[in-house]
């Protein structure tokens, strides 16, 4: 750890932050990988809009992960953005959905973005009392990921406003359900 962190905080503080985003960090690096695992996995009849909707996703929570790392370094931290480091944070199921319909795909990655956005919301109220900087930035992702998961759900929902994954507790059991919808 660094002697140094951001101008106005206190170096406990800022190792706060930057442990918090290092959480966060790895979740996006996760995050892209398994929407690049959607990309290449999806198959059926919606294969395209689906396919075409993911990269846009990817390339944007890439740019999230670096915007982290750039945070963590100028808090006067260390980001670690290895396989090793996500593995070591990852307080989440691996995805478990392989070749399947947009369908199943896009259940599994509704309840992703629930994940994410959830401890996104929770850690915006931790720095939030600490930095309202890092919790700026933290807001303005999270509002991104909303846009997406609201995407995904467009594709999900049905004519009685619900979804077709509907009480599903995990990726698989979601695509299942959705599947069987």
């Amino acid at each position: 750890m660094s002697k140094f962190t951001i101008p106005g905080l206190t170096s406990t503080d800022g190792a706060t932050v930057a442990a918090a985003l290092q959480e966060r960090l790895s979740m996006y690096n996760d995050l892209h990988l398994t929407l690049k695992h959607v990309h290449w996995n999806v198959v059926g009849p919606n294969f395209i809009g689906v396919h075409e909707m993911i990269d846009p996703q990817v390339e944007l929570v890439r740019g999230y992960a670096d915007e982290i790392t750039e945070r963590i370094a100028a808090l006067g931290n260390s980001p670690r953005g290895t396989a090793g480091a996500i593995e070591r944070d990852r307080t989440w199921d691996d995805y478990s959905v392989e070749r399947d319909d947009a369908t199943a795909h896009l259940a599994a990655l509704d309840l992703v973005y629930t994940g994410v956005i959830t401890t996104n919301r929770t850690v915006i109220d931790t720095v939030g009392k600490i930095d309202p900087i890092t919790e700026d930035i933290l807001i303005g992702q999270t509002a991104q990921l909303e846009k997406f998961q609201w995407f995904v759900r467009a594709h999900l929902e049905n004519s009685g406003g619900g979804l077709v994954h509907e009480g599903s507790a995990t990726e698989r059991g979601a695509a299942d359900h959705a599947r069987s919808n």
